[in-house]
């Protein structure tokens, strides 16, 4: 960053605009319900280490639970708690629906 650009940041940060700005992200992060782990690395980089790790194909449910669980494997908030368990409750009525009926595909039961 060149210093006319840095000084222009600063500028615009003490800005009241700059100010607005910054109140409007603070108030979006404490709406957010489902916080992940992934970092700055996209979801697909996630997926595709994982799938290099297990050498099998990562899911959407998959991901996420990937995705929104602590180094402990606790899940990240009590919300995602909620959510995995509700995913995970849909995906055994999938299964148990393509046991039974032979033109469900159980192959995208991840997706």
């Amino acid at each position: 960053m060149l210093r006319y650009q840095c000084e222009d940041a600063v500028r615009f940060w003490n800005s009241k605009k700059g100010e607005d700005r910054e109140c409007v992200g603070t108030t979006s992060r404490q709406k957010q319900k489902f916080t992940h782990i992934a970092g700055s690395k996209s979801f697909a980089c996630a997926a595709e280490d994982e799938e290099q790790l297990s050498s099998q194909k990562v899911g959407r449910l998959q991901l996420f639970d990937i995705t929104h669980k602590k180094k402990d494997g606790s899940p990240m908030t009590t919300e995602v708690a909620e959510v995995m368990e509700k995913l995970k409750d849909k995906k055994a009525e999938y299964e148990m629906i393509a046991s039974s009926d032979s033109s469900v595909n159980i192959d995208g039961i991840d997706n």
